[in-house]
């Protein structure tokens, strides 16, 4: 089961995570589908939504309705209408009700650490997006005293590389996330041998940013 997401609250990743920032190195472009995989109260799934100017789509999909409910809040507030609301059990096969292939970009952030079944979760990223399209993973580095998660629950950059390609996902690139924050991006439908392996910690060049089926809906009440 997909815990409730703290690192991705609206306010919470300031001097952590840049939302704003991160989504430059993910090259989303006008008329993008995207999801948010545990979109939380929605720092990443507002911040793209913002990035598209209204084209596009962004599916924020989580298991914790009241976050939705504020996530959808939110968004009405900012007049962003290109924002879907999902409730979504991602560790079930097919959990987020989308269709094969019909994205451009599922971004999995802050959220690999809460899982239980990890491998399930980038098995159903990879389902939903387009061949060539990139599933993007941003997570803590360490525990760093106690501000991230439970030392014995931080996932590495190697374990969420590695989970990644069990998954059929090829490496692209790596960027800058955070103080403490890692970022992998990954393509769908490219050969192993086309990409790079990870770096270890000492040897990391990050790179610079880039200039159907009906799913469930949540019904929101006020």
């Amino acid at each position: 089961m997909i815990h409730a997401r703290t690192g991705n609250a609206v306010h919470s990743t300031h001097g952590f995570a840049h939302p704003k920032r991160n989504i430059l190195a993910l090259g989303i472009d006008h008329a993008m589908k995207v999801a948010d995989f545990g979109a939380g109260s929605g720092a990443y799934a507002l911040a793209m939504a913002e990035h598209l100017e209204g084209s596009g789509i962004v599916y924020a999909l989580d298991i914790q309705k009241d976050l939705l409910r504020r996530l959808h809040n939110e968004a009405k507030a900012r007049n962003l209408k290109n924002v879907e609301i999902l409730w979504a059990d991602l560790e079930v096969p097919g959990g987020s009700k989308l269709s094969d292939g019909l994205l451009d970009l599922v971004l999995v952030s802050n959220l690999l650490f809460q899982l239980e079944d990890k491998a399930a979760v980038l098995a159903e990223a990879k389902r939903i997006v387009k061949n060539g399209g990139r599933v993007a993973i941003i997570d803590w580095s360490e525990s760093f005293g106690g501000m991230g998660p439970h030392p014995e629950s931080v996932v590495t950059r190697e374990a969420a590389y590695a989970f990644a390609q069990d998954a059929g996902l090829t490496f692209q690139k790596e960027f800058a996330a955070g103080a403490h924050h890692y970022g992998l991006v990954f393509r769908n439908g490219i050969p192993r041998g086309g990409g790079q392996a990870v770096q270890s910690h000492q040897e990391t060049h990050h790179h610079d940013s880039p200039h159907d089926s009906k799913p469930h809906r949540v019904t929101i009440r006020s």
